[in-house]
């Protein structure tokens, strides 16, 4: 499973441990198991002192890279190393240190990220209110319900579930635990 982590480095180095990163990733074989390696940037048109607009490219995330890897069960050993020992890095986010795995960024908010950059589209909606839905995760994995509403913001749905003896009880899932049926 690929999952997104945050890799802290020195603050002004981000582009230069992007590409050690893929140079290492590359010369290390690592390809398998280290994707995608990014900085988020974003472009804005600003004025300069003598009224001349320009292009300015400024980091969403001043001091951090964002790295897309390969995931099974616990994160590769030998891949976390490389990341780690690489020039310029300080270590991973959610890493106490002392050998700790990190932790991956949610997949809902690195989704939003990504929708931002314009990286990955917003996935288009197909659930309506009265929609027949089966939750495929958590512990209400194969329960049939119908939807009361949505809430595309969030990508949330809202559905009735009869519990305690057929009283309804509401309950809210995100998009990526329902099916339509």
């Amino acid at each position: 499973m690929r999952r997104w982590y945050i890799v802290g480095t020195y603050s002004g180095y981000e582009n230069a441990v992007k590409q050690d990163l893929e140079r290492r990733r590359e010369s290390m074989n690592m390809t398998d198991k280290i994707y995608q390696v990014m900085v988020p940037e974003e472009t804005v048109e600003v004025t300069d002192k003598k009224g001349k607009k320009k292009l300015k490219v400024n980091k969403l995330f001043p001091g951090y890279v964002f790295v897309e890897m390969e995931v099974e069960g616990e994160m590769d050993e030998k891949a976390w190393f490389m990341i780690r020992n690489t020039p310029k890095v300080t270590g991973f986010l959610g890493s106490s240190g002392g050998g700790t795995k990190p932790v991956p960024v949610p997949v809902d908010e690195m989704n939003r990220i990504l929708i931002s950059l314009g990286v990955v589209e917003k996935p288009i909606v197909d659930f309506n209110v009265g929609d027949k839905i089966e939750v495929v995760e958590g512990p209400f994995a194969g329960r049939v319900c119908d939807i009361a509403a949505v809430n595309v913001e969030a990508e949330e749905i809202i559905v009735l579930v009869e519990m305690f003896g057929g009283r309804s009880t509401q309950m809210t899932f995100k998009f990526s635990e329902i099916k339509k049926i």
